[in-house]
């Protein structure tokens, strides 16, 4: 089962993709959790050009970057993951380029598909979970404890867009994405993910 967790700064991704490795792992399942970008050697890489300091690449190759990290991803650790009988877990996948390259960039939607079609083998989620938070508070949380990066350095209207993207792309699929308001504590927040996840598995507790 491949399952990914999306959503703007500060939405919660990583805090509820760990407790849920955690809560599996108890579970007796075997669990790979990873992220975007970054989840490789050559994604490490490739992530301090995409999120370290100012912008420092222009908005079509940050978007050939994220390509490159994902195809990396999938080929490395996801498929394998897949192939051996494992829940694979990743923080951002395919719907955060939608998100932050169209709406965010401004770049041709036809372009971005594409370029996610290709970077991910045609591979998607069984299950997404969209963390939803107005931007305000996202990024005031996302930024308490560490210096900003590039995306947190936006202006509020660009989490704006952001936010409105990733709400369009639920809507057009929602037997695969699961909207949870994350403003809610993250006890709430996790139960509804682990019921939800329960239900796919066919586990009654």
């Amino acid at each position: 089962m491949f399952i990914t967790f999306e959503g703007g700064e500060g939405c919660g991704k990583s805090t509820h993709s760990k407790l849920l490795k955690k809560y599996l792992k108890n579970k007796g399942y075997k669990v790979i959790l990873t992220f975007e970008p970054g989840g490789t050697e050559v994604g490490r890489i490739l992530r301090k050009a995409l999120l370290k300091g100012p912008r420092l690449v222009s908005r079509y190759s940050e978007l050939f970057l994220f390509a490159a990290d994902r195809s990396e991803h999938v080929e490395s650790v996801i498929k394998p993951g897949l192939k051996a009988c494992m829940i694979v877990i990743s923080d951002r996948f395919v719907d955060s380029t939608a998100a932050y390259q169209i709406a965010g960039r401004g770049l041709p939607k036809d372009l971005v598909s594409e370029m996610n079609r290709i970077s991910s083998g045609g591979l998607m989620p069984d299950l997404t979970f969209l963390l939803d938070i107005p931007p305000k508070i996202g990024v005031a949380r996302g930024t308490k404890s560490t210096k900003k990066d590039k995306f947190e350095s936006e202006n509020m209207a660009f989490h704006k867009r952001i936010r409105k993207a990733y709400l369009r792309i639920a809507k057009l699929e929602p037997k695969r994405i699961k909207v949870i308001s994350s403003i809610m504590s993250a006890g709430e927040v996790q139960g509804i993910i682990r019921r939800t996840i329960d239900e796919k598995l066919g586990n009654k507790g």
